[in-house]
């Protein structure tokens, strides 16, 4: 039974995984940071709502 467990990778797997998005995630937040400088979320989001709604982007 031990020998067994120990042979089990389909948890390792579940960690990779979880590592990588994790890893993911922290790129991401680093990534959109400067993005947010100055102005709120909701104002870029807005901006892009505006630009990709055909309006000049400022």
């Amino acid at each position: 039974m031990f020998k067994s467990f120990l042979r089990e990778e389909g948890g390792a797997q579940v960690v990779e995984y979880a590592l990588a998005i994790a890893v993911i995630s922290i790129l991401l937040i680093i990534t959109l940071r400067p993005l947010t400088t100055g102005a709120g979320l909701s104002d870029f989001i807005e901006l892009v709502r505006t630009c990709l709604g055909g309006e000049e982007c400022d």
